[in-house]
């Protein structure tokens, strides 16, 4: 377990997931979380790199956010997320879709394209797939 922020803690997420971000304290629907950051990348380029820490502003500029230091690359996806980004002025922000418990892992949309190159392939491992999955198989 490691915090790099006051306001959350890394440490092992779902099995298949890695590490994931947790709140350290309540975090009010529409609440500014944090920002994704890393180096600006032009989009033609980013669109050549197999990173998975890739988030595009625009056509012209993608954010490589795989530095340890941008705490925000430690959400995880999930298909029923707590957080969605917002482009501000080409910034990537995150905001709280809905009250967040301390405790409980901080998610986001991964988004259509990024789901079906690196999730679908494998299979989804958030909550409500794995919930899913488990009632199918209780059938």
């Amino acid at each position: 377990m490691k915090t790099i922020d006051a306001r959350f803690t890394i440490r092992k997420s779902a099995p298949g997931l890695g590490q994931g971000l947790f709140a350290n304290a309540k975090i009010r629907k529409g609440d500014f979380v944090l920002e994704y950051t890393g180096k600006r990348i032009p989009t033609p380029a980013a669109d050549k790199m197999k990173s998975r820490y890739l988030f595009e502003i625009d056509e012209r500029w993608t954010v490589d956010g795989s530095s340890r230091a941008n705490t925000a690359r430690y959400i995880n996806h999930s298909c029923d997320p707590n957080t969605s980004a917002e482009i501000l002025a080409g910034r990537i922000m995150i905001f709280a879709v809905r009250a967040i418990k301390k405790g409980e892992e901080l998610t986001i949309d991964y988004d259509k394209e990024y789901f079906d190159e690196f999730i679908r392939p494998a299979g989804c491992k958030c909550w409500k797939c794995s919930l899913q999955l488990t009632e199918i198989k209780a059938v």
